[in-house]
């Protein structure tokens, strides 16, 4: 079933469209490794769905998912910010906002696109202009003090995911303390450890997706 999305509505849209969600956070968090983990479980769920992948000067992200086998190829498209990602994100979504609508013409029945920054820091934060809801990605062998720091992005995010949480005893990270500052700072707005690599959380964050962007229980 599609969605009539905040999008549609400020764009003077009648009809439904495609839910539009971010994945945002600093570089190495586990971004794109958590869309193609995604990836299969939201087509065994029966969810039509494409990518917009956000970088710098290169289309990486994009031609790692292209390549994956996980997805049609013609349904990642890249954008290429031609400076921080977040300019193309939150101050003028423009050029995602056309990446969006293109995909949108391309596969009439799409339900949901996945937009994803190209990674910038704490402070990353995604235009309501161009997404429905978003989620904020942070790793564990960034420090557990990421919490703490109160970033925008990490109090403003629909979706907190911290991943990474296998590395926990390695890099001297007491998980359960940085979930509980997380939940606490987030005034226990949803936090959801995960492994990406590992496929630990993954079915969490797709029923988050479900329930609260595509109404599916």
């Amino acid at each position: 079933m599609r969605v009539q999305t905040a999008f549609n509505l400020q764009a003077g849209r009648s009809g439904p469209g495609a839910a539009r969600v971010g994945i945002g956070g600093p570089v190495g968090s586990g971004k794109t490794a958590l869309i193609e983990a995604l990836i299969p479980v939201l087509q065994q769920r029966g969810i039509d769905f494409a990518v917009v992948t956000n970088d710098l000067v290169t289309k990486e992200d994009a031609e790692r998912l292209r390549r994956s086998g996980l997805i049609d190829p013609a349904r990642v498209t890249a954008v290429e910010a031609g400076a921080c990602p977040h300019t193309v994100i939150r101050e003028d979504p423009t050029l995602n906002i056309a990446a969006g609508d293109d995909l949108e013409a391309r596969f009439p029945g799409i339900e949901l696109i996945l937009f994803e920054s190209g990674g910038d820091n704490l402070a990353s934060t995604f235009s309501l202009d161009l997404v429905d809801w978003w989620i904020f990605v942070i790793d564990v062998a960034g420090g557990d003090d990421i919490p703490r720091k109160k970033g925008p992005g990490l109090l403003r995010c629909d979706l907190l995911v911290v991943n990474k949480v296998d590395l926990a005893p390695y890099v001297g990270v007491n998980i359960d303390r940085m979930l509980e500052e997380a939940r606490a700072v987030r005034s226990g707005r949803a936090v959801i450890p995960t492994n990406v690599r590992g496929g630990f959380g993954i079915e969490e964050v797709a029923d988050a997706i479900s329930a609260s962007v595509l109404f599916r229980v």
